[in-house]
C-alpha cells in the first residue's frame, strides 16, 4: 500500500497534536491508505464519516475503485470501531469480587473446561492485563506458579493479581483441590513479591471469592 499523500505539514501535525487535530478526509486517508482527493471524494460522496460507516460493501467497491484490499481495511476499520464502541471499558477498575465476575463471567462460565485467567492490576485497581494462562479439562487445570506470576512480572505497572478460574459444572463452591491450590500459589507470590488480592471462582450459577470467604489465604489451612 502507498504512504498517503498527505502534506508533511499534516503528517507533522498528527504526530505533535495528535489524531483529534485532523480533519475527517485527513483521518480516512491516513487510517485507509488513500489520497487526500481519494478520502475527500468518498466523504462527499456519501454525505459524510457517519454514512461512510454505514455504507454497503457493493457501494464502496464502487467508490474506491472495486479494490479489494482497500475494501477489507474499511470493513475492518469499521469492526474495531463499533466493538470499542460496544465495550464499556477496555480497561476497568475490578475492585471487588463481583466486578471480576461480570467482566469475566460471560466469557468463561459456560465453558466446558476449566481455564485459569491471571488479572494484573496497578495502584489504581485498574486492569492492565489479562491472561489466560491455563486450560484444563472438565473437572482440573493444572497451573504451575512459572505460568501463573510470569504476566505479572512481565508487566510494567502491576502492583497486584487477582486468580480466577471456572467451574464447568456450574457450581462455583471451590474444591479442596482449589483452596490447596491457593495455597501453593500464595506461598510462591511470597516469594515473588507479588501481591495477591484474591482467588475468584466462577460458574453458571455464580461466583465465590476466596477472600470474602476468610479462606484466603491465611485460613486455608
Amino acid at each position: 500500500m502507498p504512504t498517503p499523500a498527505l502534506p508533511p505539514e499534516t503528517l507533522a501535525r498528527f504526530d505533535t497534536e495528535g489524531p483529534g487535530s485532523l480533519s475527517d478526509a485527513e483521518l480516512l486517508a491516513l487510517g485507509l491508505g488513500l489520497s487526500l482527493d481519494v478520502a475527500t471524494s468518498v466523504l462527499s460522496e456519501f454525505g459524510g464519516l457517519f454514512a461512510v460507516t454505514r455504507a454497503s460493501p457493493q457501494d464502496l467497491g464502487t467508490a474506491l475503485g472495486g479494490k479489494e484490499a482497500l475494501l477489507r481495511r474499511v470493513a475492518a476499520s469499521r469492526e474495531l470501531g463499533l466493538r470499542m464502541l460496544a465495550a464499556p471499558d477496555v480497561r476497568p477498575k475490578l475492585n471487588k469480587p463481583n466486578t471480576v465476575a461480570e467482566y469475566l463471567g460471560p466469557r468463561i462460565a459456560h465453558l466446558p473446561y476449566e481455564v485459569f485467567h491471571v488479572l494484573c492490576f496497578n495502584a489504581r485497581n485498574v486492569l492492565i492485563r489479562d491472561v489466560r494462562v491455563a486450560r484444563g479439562t472438565v473437572s482440573s487445570c493444572a497451573v504451575s506458579p512459572r505460568d501463573v506470576f510470569a504476566p505479572a512480572l512481565g508487566t510494567s505497572g502491576t502492583v497486584a493479581v487477582i486468580l480466577a478460574h471456572n467451574h464447568p459444572s456450574g457450581d462455583p463452591e471451590p474444591s479442596a483441590q482449589d483452596l490447596a491450590l491457593t495455597r501453593y500459589l500464595c506461598k510462591a507470590a511470597a516469594l515473588l513479591n507479588v501481591k495477591v488480592l484474591d482467588h475468584v471462582v466462577i460458574g453458571g450459577k455464580g461466583h465465590v471469592s476466596l477472600a470474602e470467604r476468610g479462606m484466603f489465604p491465611d485460613s486455608v489451612e
